[in-house]
């Protein structure tokens, strides 16, 4: 059911941004008197299609290939390859008659879209639901590394209180772009010293395999003291208030320590000593076959906050989070291209996305941040100078307005055909490496 789930919540979101996308491109081509043959969501490859209508001089429907969306512009040398259109005395309702501003603020009106719709969905979420955050200074127990953080010398209990020289307010800066693309320093406190950990450039290349838990987990450590009792930890005397010592004589000290103790006594009757209001005591605790006992720690440790802001407030939120998205993903790409970090590492395909952006389950929240985090990396891959993008449209039109005089047609043809060819070589490698990740690598 989950699978289900992730694969309507991709298509959906997609077919959102997909829309509106091009949609951006039609408006803006009918704002300058360009005529508009075709408005696609997904292709219609070898003329099939699953559904169509004609209203006045466009052909509005749906494709069979869900490989994206496309508007055929009269006149443009772009996805249909329609050479002999080109062939023919150019008209005045065609893109390719139209000045060079005019042509560039055709291509670019879908990155224009993209950027915006992802600027209101976060604008909107900031509105409805605020930031809410675990503030650093609360986490007294510290942080939980995973494999990836104790490589690097993190540890159990250490306390980051800076990354870069700057202070961590937010318990989620950790885990966040500045901290993983690498070359950090993070400032740690261990016990009673101050020291620095050294985040290296290619971090990613294992967070992509493993997760961001396995670097820091998303939430900080709880002590063992014990906030409810239930089941076989009720029956054998524990109680709430009482703070774990140790298992079967092995000192713990955070909750996850008691948890990891448990999962090696599955089925086993364990010792636990207890700290009850300056009183050790002993309990014969008998521990399920899924390594439980029927307790829980005490959450309330962590304190989070909720920061609410008005409508007009909460654009500037918005907005810096699409641009933080947005410069993210250039930060990626140069990573990739200086070797940092490797592309079957970087790049994700609609499995991925679907598994690790959307998730198993529907919550509506998600949904929207992850189709306005995708409507922003969109619109950055968009802009990427490959011709086929409208990215490699943007480079011959800023190249021609140089120049003075417009590409050769047969240049245009060529290089749209190359900018096709590398991106299906991108498609196929990013769905097998997806493919890879979902069912191979463990």
């Amino acid at each position: 059911m989950s699978g289900l789930i992730m694969a309507a919540q991709l298509l959906l979101g997609l077919s959102i941004l997909v829309i509106l996308h091009e949609l951006g491109h039609f408006l803006a081509a009918r704002a300058f008197g360009i005529k508009v043959e075709k408005f696609y969501l997904f292709f219609d490859a070898w003329g099939f299609k699953l559904f169509s209508f004609k209203r006045g001089d466009c052909e509005y429907g749906i494709g069979w290939l869900p490989l994206g969306g496309y508007v055929k512009i009269a006149g443009m040398i772009d996805e249909s390859m329609d050479t002999e259109q080109m062939k023919q005395p150019a008209q005045p309702w065609e893109f390719r008659s139209k000045p060079a501003w005019q042509r560039l603020i055709v291509m670019l009106g879908g990155v224009i879209v993209n950027v915006i719709v992802g600027i209101l969905i976060f604008w909107m979420l900031t509105f409805k639901y605020g930031e809410n955050y675990i503030p650093n200074s609360s986490v007294m127990n510290g942080i939980n590394p995973g494999t990836i953080g104790q490589e690097i010398g993190l540890q159990k209990g250490d306390r980051v209180i800076a990354v870069n020289g700057n202070k961590v307010i937010r318990f989620d800066e950790l885990i966040s772009s500045n901290v993983l693309l690498g070359n950090t320093n993070l400032t740690v406190i261990r016990g009673d010293k101050t020291i620095d950990v050294k985040v290296p450039d290619n971090i990613l290349n294992k967070v992509s395999d493993l997760g961001i838990d396995a670097f820091i987990n998303r939430m900080p450590l709880l002590s063992t003291t014990i906030d409810s009792v239930f089941n076989n930890a009720e029956k054998a005397g524990l109680k709430k208030g009482d703070r774990i010592t140790a298992i079967n004589e092995v000192p713990v000290k955070y909750d996850v320590d008691v948890r990891e103790a448990l999962q090696k006594y599955k089925a086993k009757t364990v010792v636990f000593n207890v700290d009850r209001a300056g009183e050790n005591l002993r309990y014969n605790v008998a521990v399920d076959t899924a390594g439980k006992i029927g307790m829980g720690f005490n959450v309330n440790e962590i304190k989070e906050e909720t920061i609410k802001y008005g409508l007009f407030a909460s654009l500037p939120i918005g907005m810096h989070q699409a641009w933080k998205v947005f410069s993210d993903n250039g930060k990626g790409i140069w990573k990739v291209i200086t070797g940092k970090i490797k592309p079957n590492k970087a790049f994700s395909g609609p499995v991925e996305i679907a598994r690790k952006v959307y998730g198993g389950e529907w919550v509506w929240s998600r949904f929207w941040a992850s189709t306005g985090f995708i409507s922003i990396a969109l619109a950055f891959m968009n802009l990427l100078p490959i011709p086929a993008l409208d990215g490699g449209h943007v480079v011959f039109l800023t190249v021609e307005m140089i120049k003075g005089k417009p590409l050769g047609d047969k240049f245009l043809e060529r290089a749209q055909i190359v900018g096709f060819v590398m991106l299906l070589t991108l498609m196929v490698f990013v769905l097998g490496n997806d493919i890879f990740k979902a069912f191979f690598k463990h």
